[in-house]
């Protein structure tokens, strides 16, 4: 009776043992982590109009995309140079960019990851469009680089 006892005891145990472990596939890999960290530097750079840093991290080819609907509802893309939004980001510029994430999702397989970034962008502190950020990084021996950046926009009523 009392070896019953015990195994049930080192049972229940070893049960409360192995659900309190995080799950492995649950937690960011250090790939994960450098792909945040590269996306939140290009915030970073946004916010103090630094084109330097944006410009680090964007592979030389990288392309941008913007995806909305126009006034007549219409579905539109547009493409950007990188050229210019580096440009743009590094001209004196009065307001702020300030890019708010609200959560990052991001996805690794060998030298490619992709990120859906949820955000609200604000000129200074006045909210003016919120979209989702659908990144592509490619693993380079300088590190994570960004190659497709698209967004969508949607404006806000203020």
């Amino acid at each position: 009776m009392i070896k019953k006892s015990l195994l049930f005891l080192y049972l229940t145990f070893l049960t409360i043992c192995v659900s309190a472990q995080p799950e492995m596939e649950n937690l960011p890999s250090l790939d994960q982590k450098d792909v945040a960290k590269v996306i939140q530097l290009l915030f970073e750079g946004m916010r103090n109009g630094d084109s330097s840093l944006v410009r680090l991290c964007f592979h030389k080819e990288a392309q941008l995309h913007t995806t909305f609907f126009d006034d007549k509802k219409e579905a539109v893309l547009r493409e950007q140079s990188l050229e210019r939004f580096i440009q743009a980001v590094g001209t004196p510029h009065e307001e702020i960019w300030d890019e708010r994430v609200e959560s990052i999702e991001i996805k690794v397989d060998d030298n490619l990851a992709v990120a859906w970034v949820p955000y609200l962008f604000h000129l200074d502190e006045l909210p003016l469009h919120r979209g989702v950020n659908a990144f592509q990084l490619v693993k380079t021996n300088e590190g994570w680089k960004i190659i497709q950046l698209t967004d969508t926009r949607r404006k806000i009523e203020n």
